[in-house]
């Protein structure tokens, strides 16, 4: 297929595309777009980048009834930011057509701005499940009508605990619809999901020939654990660079580095999931217009920003699954620039460090840990170059010489003078502590084996350590309380400070909900009984989870 124009769309569409610049589709447009015209359900695999948001939003416009006051296509996104994203590209599309509606609904946004939008009866709804379904019981929204609903970045839905979510607007679909999950990866959980939602769907599966940009300088660090932190200072003041994007595996590591390198003098702030959207939206405004130099955050957070200028990219934790390493790292080397990307890793990373460059089929760089004396080169190479550049700019100012020409009367070696003053000026007071070098081997682990006789045991141990760091709560709201996981998780976080990550399995009955947290988070429960739906909590802690009957 060598142009839009080849598939059976719409003139309009295809001005529109052309007038964005847009003549070629890509692999995953070019797959999906007469399959989706066809009326399959559809499975779509492809990296993020790859253009999955045309891939379904052209046939989709393509079979909206336009005169129609109801709403005929539903797009559920995991994050606000993904959300406007697709709400943009959609619109893009539409190119001004007032026939077509859409609705962008998300949480974190005035109610009444979203019911407003609802009222001019859009043909096409976006959004996060939670704030859908707030629509749907307040009997602002029905999918009776629904034609096309797509699940996209549906991996990361399922891993931020919309199962229950999804599966309750799923109950609220018409059995004929057409379905389209689009996702950059396709763990056990989606493929049940495709089974009991789809019927008989075509798979779309794009492999990127090249994953990772050859203008990204890849390197990664070895250290200790204890020692990150420390190294993460290193690099960054040895590196100097201008705007940095830090990524972290969990919502506390976020909120910790951001106060660990603020009280070390970095200009930084973070995002992630459990922020407040007025909060997310001011630190987003920061590191946009460079207030911020640096900016932490959880992967499902990033989703859907686009920021060009970012010249490196850290990963203070090495991510879990090889594809988010490419996605993290594609945020940097943007619109024909390089960039830099460094990976912090641990004796316990280096089966990652390997599985990723299997999978992208690129080496990444073993670099030595930056010396003190390394730093301090750099950072006089700096004042090197500012000093140089006040030369320049003020050659011409004479409001200091009575005190050059005293100075210089005091002492005719300027030496001592200048070392004064530069003194002055150097603002690096920082100390920095020692890091315990670790020598990364290549070769095969000649234990391999002794290993592989202790993984039963240490599994083992790994579920006994489990179930002593977690305990068991019971409260009292349930299901007639109109309790979902992910709403409750949110709520603890925000009335009681307990992160995302100190809870395990949850269990909602009738009436009661029990959930695993772990035990540093108990003190957490002893604050004043707080208010879920207007019913003053109570906390008790019990032996065993129950399992939900049905």
């Amino acid at each position: 297929m060598s142009n839009f124009r080849d598939f059976k769309i719409s003139n309009a569409i295809i001005e529109a595309l052309e007038e964005d610049n847009i003549f070629e589709p890509t692999p995953i447009q070019e797959g999906s777009i007469p399959l989706f015209l066809e009326g399959y359900d559809l499975i779509g695999q492809a990296q993020t980048g790859t253009g999955k948001t045309f891939a379904y939003s052209i046939p989709l416009i393509e079979r909206l009834n336009k005169n129609s006051k109801n709403v005929e296509a539903l797009i559920l996104c995991p994050t606000r930011e993904l959300s406007i994203q697709v709400s943009n590209e959609i619109n893009k599309l539409i190119n001004n057509d007032k026939k077509i509606k859409t609705a962008t609904i998300y949480g974190g946004e005035s109610y009444e701005k979203q019911f407003k939008e609802l009222r001019l009866n859009p043909q096409i709804v976006i959004g996060t499940p939670g704030r859908i379904i707030d629509m749907m019981e307040k009997k602002k929204l029905s999918f009776k009508n629904i034609k096309t609903l797509i699940l996209d970045e549906a991996d990361e839905m399922l891993k931020m605990g919309f199962q229950e979510d999804l599966e309750k607007i799923l109950s609220e679909m018409p059995e004929d619809r057409q379905t389209g999950l689009f996702s950059a990866t396709m763990p056990a959980f989606i493929k049940n999901i495709t089974k009991k939602y789809m019927h008989e769907p075509k798979v779309v599966k794009i492999e990127a020939k090249t994953l990772t940009v050859e203008a990204i300088d890849e390197k990664v660090y070895f250290c200790k654990r204890d020692s990150k932190k420390d190294l993460l200072i290193r690099l960054l003041d040895y590196n100097q660079f201008k705007c940095v994007m830090i990524f972290a595996n969990t919502k506390a590591m976020v909120d910790e580095l951001v106060l660990f390198l603020q009280k070390e003098g970095f200009r930084c702030d973070g995002i992630h999931g459990d922020l407040k959207q007025n909060m997310r939206d001011r630190v987003m405004q920061s590191f946009r217009t460079s207030n911020v130099d640096i900016l932490v955050a959880t992967d499902v957070a990033a989703r859907g920003i686009d920021i060009d200028g970012i010249d490196c990219v850290i990963n203070f934790d090495v991510p879990n699954e090889n594809e988010l390493y490419v996605h993290r790292i594609g945020r940097t080397a943007r619109a024909g620039m390089t960039g830099t990307a460094i990976t912090i890793a641990t004796s316990h990373s280096k089966g990652r460090i390997s599985d990723i460059e299997n999978y992208t089929k690129r080496k990444i760089k073993r670099e030595e840990i930056p010396s003190i004396k390394d730093i301090n080169t750099t950072l006089n190479k700096k004042l090197y170059l500012t000093i140089l550049d006040n030369v320049e700019k003020y050659k011409d100012i004479h409001d200091y010489d009575a005190l050059i020409s005293k100075l210089a009367r005091i002492n005719s070696d300027p030496v001592p003078v200048l070392n004064a003053l530069l003194k002055m000026i150097d603002f690096n007071k920082r100390e920095y502590k020692e890091i315990k070098i670790m020598r990364y081997n290549d070769n095969k682990d000649k234990n391999k084996k002794d290993k592989d006789k202790k993984s039963k045991s240490s599994d083992n141990n790994k579920k006994d350590s489990k179930e002593k760091s977690f305990v068991i709560i019971e409260t009292n709201i349930g299901e007639d309380d109109k309790v979902r996981p992910n709403q409750l998780v949110n709520f603890f976080h925000d009335e009681y400070m307990i992160h995302r990550e100190h809870f395990g399995k949850i269990v909602i009955t009738k009436n009661k909900t029990y959930f695993e947290v772990k035990k540093e988070a108990l003190r957490f429960f002893s604050q004043s009984k707080k208010k879920f739906n207007n019913k003053k909590l109570t906390f008790k802690e019990i032996n065993t989870l129950p399992k939900k009957k049905g």
